[in-house]
């Protein structure tokens, strides 16, 4: 056996069988230097007359995770070799080329693997084009070799959703060849070693029998966050039924140059890093342990509670769900229950998972049954002291070690770590409802958490399928924080003049999810209220204050669960209905307050509600709440509906140009007063002549 290092490639020689192995960690990303490897080695194949087959593989635990997305938009990403080429070369060997897949086979990386001849899996490989998430189309001939190879149907379901096929299904798929136990390398000769000849795709175009390509593009919902890619994808899936090979990898490359070079992809591949830097903890130079995380208590069988026992639950993890009430615990059962029901209903589960899951969930009305939890997590009404006799009991029924976790979305977790003997065990698990739904996760770490408890936390969070994000104690902590003038500036411009339905209409015009006064209704009008009562005492007596919120609430209006807040609601009805009662309530206090009524322009209200964020989130991240910059895009993209195709406040701000961004904060700070004030980092950042925090 020989071996010969090049660039992040190895190549060996086993008898008969050439072994090519990407060593390019952590996940064999394929940059230039890889492309130029694997060329390489493969030509070296083909001038030894001793070589039979080849195998490609991966080092490590992964065949490849694609393209250096890093590489994108510079000159490397075009160096010869292109991916393109290397692929046809694979193609084009006259001696058998199989990839033996373990790990993950995803982008760039599956495209790979598509220009061998074999492709045999390991029985949990994972197989996928998930370009489409960060607004792109595979640049290298996904789009065109996979409906080939699999059909159209399976194909677009791959690539127009960045869902993937795991082992055994990937075989019967017609994707790969066999499932393989044990070292990739070794089950890849073998495989060589039993082919003598060459399989490539069919050149020619793909029937398009029974496919309504236009029905496809039509139900792409108009409010994907990767709408354009989507699109893009059906259009060179479609492009693969009327071109041959060649040309139509010609089309499908030209779609990737246009969309990596757009703004939406940008923002999407912005989020993409931030999202996997966002659990990574600044000034750690190792990871401290995590403590195993085999069963999780539950405190509290409301909405919030029975939501992050079903998040649990489905990461296959025991539950112990306590209430103080049979008959909460009975409702919130049932409302799992409901919810498994529904989700089956729609083909996602089968019947037998809903039971398994169910299961894991066991009821409790003695919270003794907590002794044995490796991590218990409070979901109770967000109050200081009920939630401090909570976590005082905790300390006295939880085992030594226990991570105790609570899910205040805005309160001190320091003043609760306090009740107990031990702080360090203590941290912030901020959800967001619908808890099994949402991604989103606040990791909120005390004065006294322990590194060892932070670590835990985080990688519990991953394991449950969140994002998580480590965030230090403060109001509100991030999300919740930068809400407060966000809504500031709703309620200031309906005095103004603005109607709720047109402020909302601006924002979701804008991207957002949803408006600012719709969602206040949603989340309900009486816990920003209370919120607002706490903090009066801290509120300086100069700065403007509208009461138009107060007196909604005043009248009992508390949104949706009361039928009515900024808006109506018809019985049974989500709807958001417009309401006079609101526009008169905007017009006395505008009255009271000496506020001028005018006409207000949708891009006003864009421009004040937007820079609000921007301007929090910069004194949110100057001020050590939150790590990086990035970390606030996020936390706003996955929990507070803020568009991902705009990459998060803090890189929309980078898109406009901070020193945009100062000029207008200043413009605003000379108009409406001090609570504009712009934060130093952006004034230190515009003033350096840099565009990014």
């Amino acid at each position: 056996m020989t071996t010969v290092p090049d660039a992040g490639v190895r190549y060996t020689v086993d008898g008969d069988i050439a072994v090519i192995l990407v060593d390019n960690p952590p996940v064999n990303g394929l940059g230039d230097a890889q492309r130029r490897g694997i060329a390489d080695a493969l030509s070296r194949s083909a001038g030894d007359p001793a070589v039979r087959a080849v195998v490609l593989a991966g080092a490590g635990a992964v065949f490849s995770g694609g393209s250096d997305v890093r590489q994108f938009n510079t000159p490397a990403a075009t160096a010869e070799p292109t991916l393109r080429r290397v692929i046809a070369a694979l193609q084009a060997s006259e001696i058998p080329v199989v990839a033996a897949i373990s790990g993950v086979a995803l982008g760039g990386g599956l495209e790979l693997a598509l220009g061998c001849h074999y492709r045999i899996v390991a029985g949990d490989a994972r197989l996928g084009l998930p370009e489409v998430t960060l607004g792109l189309v595979p640049g290298a001939g996904g789009t065109q070799r996979l409906p080939r190879l699999i059909g159209i149907q399976q194909a677009l379901d791959i690539a127009q959703h960045g869902r993937s096929l795991v082992g055994r299904a990937a075989v019967d798929a017609g994707l790969a060849d066999a499932v393989f136990d044990g070292d990739p390398v070794q089950a890849g000769v073998a495989f060589a070693r039993s082919v003598t000849t060459t399989v490539t795709v069919n050149p020619g175009p793909v029937d398009a029998a029974g496919v309504d390509f236009s029905a496809l593009r039509a139900s792409v919902s108009r409010r994907a966050r990767n709408r354009d890619a989507q699109l893009a994808v059906i259009d060179c899936v479609a492009a693969a039924t009327r071109l041959p090979l060649e040309e139509g990898l010609d089309f499908e490359r030209a779609v990737f140059d246009r969309l990596v070079a757009e703004p939406t992809s940008k923002a999407l591949r912005h989020l993409s890093f931030a999202e996997r830097k966002s659990s990574k903890v600044e000034g750690w130079a190792t990871t401290p342990p995590a403590r195993p995380i085999g069963s999780v208590g539950i405190v509290g069988a409301g909405t919030m509670g029975i939501g992050i026992a079903m998040a649990v639950a489905n990461a296959g993890l025991p539950v112990t769900l306590i209430d103080s009430s049979a008959e909460s615990l009975e409702r919130g059962l049932a409302a799992v229950r409901t919810n498994y029901e529904i989700t089956a209903g729609k083909g996602r589960l089968t019947a037998a998972e809903v039971d398994e899951r169910i299961a894991r969930i066991a009821p409790s009305l003695d919270d003794s049954a907590l002794a044995d939890a490796d991590l218990v997590i409070e979901a109770v009404f967000e109050d200081m002291p009920v939630k401090q006799r909570l976590f005082a009991r905790l300390d006295q029924v939880c085992k030594p070690g226990a991570v105790l976790a609570t899910n205040t979305s805005r309160l001190d977790v320091d003043a609760i770590a306090a009740v107990t003997d031990r702080p360090e065990d203590v941290i912030g698990l901020h959800f967001f409802s619908p808890a099994n739904v949402m991604k989103l996760l606040e990791v909120v770490r005390g004065a006294r958490t322990s590194d060892e408890v932070i670590a835990t936390s985080l990688a519990f969070a991953t394991f449950i399928g969140k994002i998580p994000v480590l965030v230090r104690v403060g109001e509100g902590f991030v999300g919740n924080r930068m809400l407060t003038p966000y809504w500031r500036e709703a309620w200031f411009l309906l005095e103004e003049g603005a109607s709720p339905q047109q402020i909302d209409s601006a924002m979701t015009g804008f991207g957002m999810a949803m408006g600012p006064l719709a969602t206040a209704d949603l989340a309900g009008l009486d816990i920003n209220w209370a919120t607002r009562k706490r903090l009066a005492p801290t509120r300086p007596a100069h700065l403007r204050y509208s009461a138009v919120a107060d007196r909604i609430c005043e009248l009992g209006r508390f949104g949706q669960k009361t039928g009515a807040g900024f808006y109506r609601y018809e019985p049974g009805s989500r709807i958001p209905l417009p309401d006079p009662e609101v526009d008169a309530i905007a017009e006395r206090c505008a009255k009271e307050a000496g506020i001028t009524r005018r006409t207000i322009t949708d891009e006003e209200i864009v421009t004040r509600c937007v820079l609000a964020l921007v301007n929090e989130g910069a004194f949110v991240v100057q001020e050590g709440i939150a790590q990086r910059a990035s970390d606030v895009d996020v936390v706003y993209c996955n929990g507070y509906g803020f568009p991902a195709w705009r990459g998060g406040p803090m890189y929309y701000a980078q898109t406009l140009g901070l020193a945009h961004v100062v000029e207008r904060l200043e413009a605003l700070h000379a108009e409406h007063g001090e609570q504009w004030t712009p934060a130093p980092l952006l004034v230190e950042a515009a003033a350096a002549g840099t565009n990014r925090l």
